[in-house]
């Protein structure tokens, strides 16, 4: 099996696993989980096709099964499912067990605007580089959503889930990046990107991960309140 095929099930195993726990009964709201993963996709495949076809980013061989599909490897398909359920499974279980933790909405709105000031400008600075422009440019726009338009009362909790989260994910994705490994998984053109790496994870990954979580919930978030209500009713 394939070293990103490991990292993608070792991923979402004890997640998924947990899902079934009698107090997070995460299971019972796959289908707004569902929903969510489909409209990131929307984004982000094509967003992935396209930078693959234009060599901005691409994939060792020697760490995949080799099946690909839109030019896309199996793995990277997984990536797309695996990451954002174990994720989201991570908000959830804060949610249920931590549910005063999150911060108050005037320090949430805070940090959220200087988060949008800060990928801005940087976005604005280094347009020339695909990745981090258009991350930058995105993130912004969907946190100015979220706080401006939504006015999400979860966006608090998400932004703590994202920072616990943010240990799993150097390790994920420092393996991916080719920590430990001869080469790496997942390769960058070193002109899409500003340069510096927190270990061998580019420094805009953590960005891209804060969208697409957080694009992921935003739908999750809609749909489940939805069913919650037709449920009461």
């Amino acid at each position: 099996m394939s070293t990103y095929l490991w990292i993608d099930l070792g991923t979402i195993l004890l997640p998924f696993l947990f899902s079934f726990h009698p107090r997070l009964r995460f299971h019972r709201h796959w289908g707004a989980l569902g929903s969510g993963i489909i409209a990131m996709a929307l984004v982000f495949i094509p967003w992935d096709i396209r930078f693959t076809a234009s060599g901005l980013w691409g994939f060792s061989p020697t760490h995949l099964i080799g099946v690909r599909w839109l030019g896309l490897p199996v793995e990277e398909w997984l990536f797309f499912l695996c990451i954002p359920y174990a994720c989201v499974f991570t908000y959830h279980s804060i949610g249920v067990l931590w549910p005063q933790a999150a911060p108050g909405p005037r320090t949430t709105r805070t940090l959220a605007i200087a988060l949008i000031g800060l990928v801005l400008v940087t976005a604005l600075a280094n347009t020339h580089r695909a990745y981090a422009a258009t991350t930058g440019f995105l993130l912004a726009g969907w946190l100015a959503f979220v706080v401006f338009v939504l006015r999400a009362p979860w966006l608090g909790r998400f932004l703590l889930a994202y920072a616990v989260l943010l240990v799993p994910f150097t390790v994920v994705n420092g393996l991916l990046t080719g920590m430990g490994l001869e080469r790496p998984v997942v390769w960058y053109d070193a002109t899409a990107i500003l340069g510096p790496r927190l270990g061998t994870i580019p420094v805009e990954d953590v960005f891209y991960g804060l969208l697409m979580v957080g694009m992921t919930v935003t739908v999750y978030e809609a749909v489940d309140a939805r069913a919650h209500r037709t449920t009461d009713r």
